[in-house]
């Protein structure tokens, strides 16, 4: 009777440890669970900023903005960790995130990785967007959350002057700091790496170009000739942005798109129509931009001659997919380090 209980209890103990198992291994397979950073700490010489709510509007604190959603959230955790690695003063910082669904449950993952982050989370309204969205050369430049930092400014707290924005597809390895500080002109109103030597024409149709009356846009009020910049970077006056009125700017260009189609790329094209040759210039260490390759195929790219500060996967090949599929570009190593998700157990179900 004895070994007939033992025995039960056994196998109702093994039942429970495989469904446990079972369970835990299927959270592994979503990419659900993430590691706990480490904790940064101020150098000496770093000033204070406040530890409750009043860090939102610190003047003395870097302000980091980036969306925030289910699919790039590996991505964006890399990048977290990234920018307050290579920080001298990490506690300073405070991230601003913008995300349009499942808001609990991606504040949950950040301070369960993140316990002692600065953050602020901030609803998205994907409704109001959503009309105004054309397609592109490529669907994940279609979802709404692309087309936040459109908004930034109406989102943020008005207490806020300056922000650097960052997408979730890269990683830096330098102080953001330098980055958030970068002079700005009294009459410019974002900074970013410009690539003057780019093909300016290939952002807009025919139809752009042979519409005088729209294609003279880019030549009036510049203070230069319109160069490209990568909206994945950027370093914003918000103040100067509401007092311009800069998102009513971008929201005209895009009702105009979905009348006559004047562009193929997403949310940038509007960017460069309102920005383009009135930015301030920022290194190009600031964006080593195109590693995730073109927009179609993805492939493998080198960075761009000179240092580098920040990597960006921008194209369609992001890193964490390729890693996982086991094909990565040599350059995804340097990605890998900053990746929080847990590893895999999916040779437990297979046994």
């Amino acid at each position: 009777m004895h070994n007939i209980f033992s025995n039960a209890k056994m196998h109702a103990s093994y039942i429970v440890y495989i469904i446990i198992l079972t369970i835990f291994a299927a959270s592994f397979v979503a990419g659900e669970r993430f590691k706990e950073a480490p904790e940064f700490f101020n150098s000496p010489d770093c000033p204070t900023i406040q530890t409750d709510d009043g860090f939102v509007c610190s003047d003395k604190a870097v302000h980091v903005a980036m969306t925030l959603d289910t699919a790039y959230l590996r991505g964006s955790m890399a990048v977290i960790l990234s920018v307050l690695q290579h920080s001298s003063c990490p506690q300073n910082i405070v991230f601003h995130f913008v995300t349009s669904k499942q808001t609990h449950r991606l504040q949950n993952y950040v301070v369960s990785s993140f316990p002692y982050l600065k953050f602020k989370i901030y609803p998205y309204d994907v409704a109001a967007i959503s009309g105004l969205i054309s397609t592109s050369i490529r669907s994940a430049l279609d979802s709404p959350l692309n087309y936040a930092r459109n908004y930034l400014a109406d989102i943020l707290p008005t207490c806020l002057s300056r922000v650097v924005y960052l997408d979730s597809d890269l990683i830096l390895v330098d102080d953001i700091s330098k980055l958030f500080t970068t002079h700005i002109p009294g009459d410019v109103v974002l900074a970013a790496p410009e690539y003057c030597n780019a093909n300016f024409t290939t952002y807009f149709t025919p139809t752009f170009w042979s519409n005088p009356s729209l294609s003279i846009t880019l030549s009036l009020n510049r203070r230069h000739s319109p160069c490209y910049f990568n909206t994945g970077v950027m370093v914003i006056e918000l103040k100067k942005w509401r007092e311009g009125d800069y998102t009513r700017k971008i929201i005209e260009w895009m009702e105009l798109q979905k009348r006559i189609r004047i562009y193929e790329l997403g949310s940038l094209p509007p960017f460069l129509l309102v920005f383009a040759g009135n930015i301030a210039p920022v290194d190009h260490r600031w964006n080593q931009h195109g590693l995730g390759g073109d927009n179609f195929r993805g492939l493998c790219r080198d960075l761009h001659p000179g240092p580098v500060s920040l990597l960006h996967w921008s194209g369609k090949g992001k890193p964490w997919v390729r890693l996982d599929g086991g094909r990565p570009c040599p350059l995804d190593a340097l990605w890998a380090p900053y990746d929080l998700l847990e590893p895999r157990f999916d040779h437990l179900i297979e046994s």
